[in-house]
């Protein structure tokens, strides 16, 4: 079932089996807020479980690119396409937020961004080989982030 996410009144739906569900909810409200604001799109998010599609291919861009598995459990994944860029979400269990920004025109931007949940560890698959920053959120509270560039096809 489709979730729209609201950032006026935050909400941890589908997000209750994380530790830091009220810091992801907010993290995902961000998210929310961003393409509100700057596409005057409306961000929904759907339970991982059904959005199999978008989970695999997250997984494999992290894979192909940098020999990444997220250990942690994916709750929810969403997918947006706002002018000429493709943005994929997977929200996990853990607090940490992925999305994938894929230009579909060629020589356009394409990157793997990571954010983490106010209040969560750095997990260990990304501790040795990421440096994030932080940045404040009324939503999310600090938000720490990173990103790569995405070198190959997808």
């Amino acid at each position: 079932m489709t979730y729209v996410v609201d950032f006026k009144d935050v909400s941890t739906v589908g997000l209750e089996s994380s530790p830091v569900a009220d810091a992801l909810a907010g993290l995902r409200a961000n998210e929310a807020r961003y393409f509100k604001t700057k596409y005057d799109h409306v961000f929904a998010t759907e339970p991982a479980a059904e959005a199999t599609d978008l989970v695999d291919y997250v997984a494999r861009v992290l894979a192909e690119e940098r020999d990444l598995v997220i250990a942690s459990p994916p709750l929810e994944a969403s997918e947006v396409e706002v002018d000429g860029i493709r943005w994929t979400h997977v929200f996990y269990e853990s607090g940490l937020a992925i999305n994938v920004l894929y230009t579909l025109a060629d020589g356009g931007k394409r990157a793997v961004g990571f954010k983490l949940s106010d209040g969560m560890e750095v997990p260990d698959e990304l501790a040795d080989r990421f440096k994030f920053a932080r940045q404040r959120s009324k939503l999310a509270g600090t938000i720490r982030g990173t990103f790569f560039v995405i070198k190959g096809e997808y």
